[in-house]
């Protein structure tokens, strides 16, 4: 089992940068397939990015390709989000996830283990 504590949400200006985090606590962190979702008011949780256990890979949302960087550090139980160029329409809450299961990275149900989220305000 894994604990995950995101950090780093705020109030930014549209074209600003943000870093999110997460940290894992409990054992096996570097087994766990680990996701960011994001969820506005009013819509459905929805995938943002996802790396591999190994980090060999990394998928992103392509509404968020080119402008997001997912990575992680499994010497340090951490995954971050680095998001540039922020827009007003990324304004959400946002959550990492992590499963041991190999199943498909962009699915919300697919991952057991959640953070409680971190607020992210883009303002116009």
């Amino acid at each position: 089992q894994v604990q995950l504590v995101e950090s780093g949400g705020g109030l930014v200006q549209a074209g600003g940068s943000l870093r999110l985090s997460c940290a894992a606590s409990g054992r096996s962190f570097s087994m766990y397939n680990m996701g960011w979702f994001r969820q506005a008011l009013g819509k459905e949780r929805e995938f943002v990015a996802a790396t591999s256990w190994s980090a060999g890979r990394t998928y992103y949302a392509d509404s968020v390709k080119g402008r997001f960087t997912m990575s992680r550090d499994n010497a340090k139980n951490t995954v971050y989000l680095q998001m540039s160029s922020l827009k007003p329409e990324d304004t959400a809450v946002y959550f990492c996830a992590a499963d041991l299961r190999r199943l498909a990275y962009g699915l919300a149900a697919n991952y057991a283990y959640w953070g409680q989220g971190t607020q992210v305000t883009v303002s116009s």
